[in-house]
């Protein structure tokens, strides 16, 4: 815990994490987390290379796809929720089919309808990366969220800030 306590006094003084300017504090919490998700990606992004061999859009598609059931999802959902448009997604399916980590198979009723679903390969290494991507995850969150981070973006979820209940 000491250990922390030194790093987070090493970190600069957020400007967005600072009341007193133009911003309410939900925009102030906005920005940070924007930051701390920024730090993350840029940390993951070498390590998902070197560890997955795939891009980093590619790795979140993955990921999405490893929270599913083994059926997979549809690829008008899997950009829903990515946030990606369709025809991009299109191309990092077929570079993810060409590496034997995703399947695609036609939804059955639904002639346009695609569904993708995870292949036991990919299973096998997001389960051996993942104490490697969860602890650069952790790590990169460490450099950027010390107090004033926390206290903005509980700020925007106060619910953070309460104390966890022990039974």
């Amino acid at each position: 815990m000491a250990d922390l306590e030194e790093h987070t006094s090493d970190l600069p003084v957020c400007p967005s994490a600072q009341a007193g300017g133009l911003l309410p504090k939900e925009l102030r919490a906005w920005m940070v987390l924007l930051a701390a998700v920024g730090a993350v990606e840029q940390e993951l992004r070498s390590v998902v290379k070197e560890r997955l061999d795939v891009s980093h859009d590619e790795f979140l598609i993955l990921c999405l796809l490893a929270e599913q059931p083994a059926t997979g999802l549809r690829m008008t959902r899997v950009a829903e929720l990515l946030g990606r448009p369709k025809t991009r997604l299109t191309y990092q399916i077929a570079c993810l089919q060409h590496a034997g980590l995703v399947t695609r198979k036609s939804v059955c009723g639904d002639k346009r309808g695609i569904e993708v679903a995870l292949t036991e390969k990919a299973r096998g290494l997001l389960e051996e990366a993942s104490g490697t991507l969860a602890s650069t995850v952790a790590r990169a969150l460490s450099h950027v969220m010390g107090p004033d981070q926390r206290e903005a973006v509980c700020g925007l979820v106060p619910e953070l800030a309460e104390e966890p209940k022990t039974p």
